[in-house]
């Protein structure tokens, strides 16, 4: 090899340079001049300079940015199959990669602090909700009930990494000051520390704690600004985070945590009506018709059959169309919320679009948990004469359907609905078959070099997201933080997954697992075992094979006895090495009694529901006969 070709020209190329700017011969009888001297040392310096290549400037590390939806269910976005629409979250799907099996936890805060913390609950501090601490767990670590000390965060690590991080939203891993979300590695927040409350403004759901907490940049806010309504103020703030240091040359985090669509379903007045009637068919109808989306799309394999319909659901059918017509206005109110929710998405990607940032950020969309199909209000407001039934009953009492979505309502759609969002899966938010903790997903941007608009079934799992982010983003994940050790990861990284170089970051050795409120699961391959409170579970371990069941129909532990052993010594496995206490309380232990026997849910059964008025043929019909004269 020439040197010129070392330096990465060809001979040829080097020979224009020198027609271009002739040498002449050092051998002269006079003295070379000062400026012939300068010219010739100008014309070596561009020759030298063209001949050995600069030194490439580093690529731009791209910008982050999570989004992350309060219980919205799997089928929710159109592009998983929903009526609903959801225009800018499917661009980014279409621009992107959508996967099919992807696990969250079973409630917020516990899918929260592994999304923050790529560490598992019991030891990261949620191992169980702050809300529903249990006797023999309170005092113990991991079980703080807020995102403890021990773990480093994600906004930390990218803080650390030369990213500005910036955070809108919900929150709800703790509010005391060492706990808030600027003490976890925030730049910029504009945070409600609870789990939920108003969307109008800051009333919160009990008597004890009747003012919901917010922060912003680390203080805590007195009051809301002006013209407060949640989806939007959270959009506005962010966008205006992000407008603050642009240009300064660093990337951004940007942790976009929104409350909607949790309930109370509170929205403006132009969002209340864009599905009126549309609902009224009933549950049934709608989640049918949601499978055949999702089988068309290519995400759901053709042949999958729905779950069994929540045994204590009525079939539509029976109810009186002003019943039904009633209840279909909650799931109107409820679209209202997604539809909502993806408008000021939109309003985030337009500005980004504008300031020239779209093409250089990663998008990650999906919903936090299954929706919800518990009944929280009555959970809350509890009994009458109790003081939070009287503070339901003030705070919470604009109860006519005209006026649900106004401050002062509380509107949620319950268990018929919330299986509607889960199509095809079984039960909901809470529980721990795969309605409770598997979610859409969607990642879209610079670091994923598969095909536009492609699908993936690789198993993924909502801890992964730490890893991933730091190898985006060239950092690594430390032993020691702050001079303490921190947890070893529970995510693997998807790098390669959205390169297009695997299928999925575990092999079929590898597997999760879930506790929360006593119920228990594990995921190995295409198998699963769950433990689940009666009657929403059998109080046993039942197995199902995901492959061809997912909808988690038919328990096969009496057939499989080895899988299920095999599958029950990595549970023991989870429990030992994260330090799982199965609480002694729980707030399903007395469910069974409340709730209908539970029985076996078949289509036109009983048939005295659904025999309608039988019509004789025309030609045998006749009027009566004269009655007989009496005697």
């Amino acid at each position: 090899m020439t040197v010129e070709q070392f330096a990465g020209f060809e001979p040829t190329e080097v020979n224009r340079t020198m027609e271009i700017f002739p040498l002449r011969s050092t051998r002269t009888d006079k003295p070379r001049s000062p400026r012939r001297t300068i010219n010739a040392l100008r014309i070596a310096g561009i020759i030298v300079s063209l001949a050995i290549p600069s030194a490439a400037a580093p690529p731009r590390r791209p910008n982050i940015v999570i989004i992350l939806a309060d219980d919205m269910g799997f089928s929710d976005m159109g592009s998983f199959g929903s009526e609903i629409r959801t225009p800018n979250l499917d661009s980014l799907a279409n621009n992107g990669v959508r996967f099919t099996n992807f696990y969250t936890h079973a409630s917020c805060s516990p899918t929260r602090s592994m999304l923050l913390s790529g560490v598992d609950t019991h030891l990261n501090g949620l191992g169980n909700m702050n809300e529903w601490i249990a006797p023999n767990q309170v005092g113990v670590d991991g079980y703080e009930g807020r995102l403890n000390n021990r773990v480093v965060t994600v906004p930390q690590l990218l803080k650390d990494a030369g990213y500005h991080t910036y955070m809108v939203g919900k929150w709800h891993m703790g509010k005391s000051p060492e706990h808030i979300p600027a003490a976890r590695g925030f730049e910029r927040d504009f945070s409600l520390l609870d789990g939920a409350g108003s969307y109008w403004d800051m009333t919160n759901f009990t008597a004890a704690s009747p003012r919901s907490v917010f922060t912003e940049d680390g203080r805590y806010l007195t009051r809301l600004p002006k013209d407060y309504y949640a989806t939007k103020t959270y959009t506005d703030k962010m966008i205006g985070f992000i407008d603050a240091n642009h240009g300064d040359g660093k990337p951004f985090f940007a942790y976009v945590s929104h409350q909607a669509p949790h309930d109370p379903y509170h929205l403006p007045v132009e969002w209340r009506n864009r599905h009126v009637g549309q609902y009224d068919v009933g549950w049934d109808t709608i989640r049918a018709a949601r499978l055949k989306r999702l089988i068309e799309l290519g995400l759901l394999p053709a042949g999958t059959q729905l779950s069994e319909r929540m045994w204590f659901v009525p079939d539509p059918i029976a109810l009186a169309p002003v019943t039904r017509a009633v209840l279909g206005k909650k799931m109107e109110l409820y679209a209202g919320m997604v539809e909502n929710l993806d408008f000021h998405v939109g309003r985030l990607i337009d500005h980004l679009k504008e300031i020239g940032e779209y093409e250089n950020t990663v998008f990650i969309v999906f919903g936090d948990n299954g929706a919800e199909g518990n009944d929280v209000f009555q959970m809350i407001a509890g009994t009458p004469g109790t003081r939070d039934f009287l503070f339901a009953a003030i705070k919470w009492s604009r109860t006519d359907p005209n006026a649900w979505g106004d401050p002062g309502s509380y509107v949620a759609y319950g268990p018929m609905w919330a299986q509607v969002s889960m199509t095809p899966f079984s039960q909901y938010k809470s529980w721990l078959a795969d309605g409770g903790i598997r979610n859409a997903l969607v990642v879209s941007g610079p670091a994923v070099k598969r095909p536009k608009g492609s699908i993936n079934n690789g198993l993924m799992h909502v801890a992964d997201i730490m890893p991933t982010l730091l190898e985006i983003a060239g950092a690594a994940y430390p032993k020691t933080y702050q001079g303490r050790e921190v947890p070893p990861l529970l995510g693997k990284s998807w790098g390669q997954v959205l390169a297009g170089e695997a299928e999925s970051p575990r092999t079929d050795q590898d597997y999760l697992a879930w506790e929360v409120f006593g119920n228990r699961a594990v995921r190995q391959g295409e198998w699963k075992v769950r433990w689940e409170f009666i009657p929403f579970g059998k109080g046993e371990w039942e197995l199902f094979n995901l492959a061809t069941d997912p909808g988690e129909r038919k328990d096969l532990a009496a057939e499989r006895p080895d899988k299920l052993k095999a599958l029950l010594a990595l549970w023991d496995d989870y429990v030992r090495a994260n330090n799982v206490i199965v609480p002694s309380r729980s707030p399903f232990e007395a469910m069974e009694k409340p709730l209908p026997t539970r029985v076996p849910v078949d289509a036109g059964f009983p048939p005295l529901l659904y025999e309608r008025q039988y019509i004789p043929p025309k030609d045998m019909m006749a009027d009566p006969k004269p009655m007989p004269k009496k005697r």
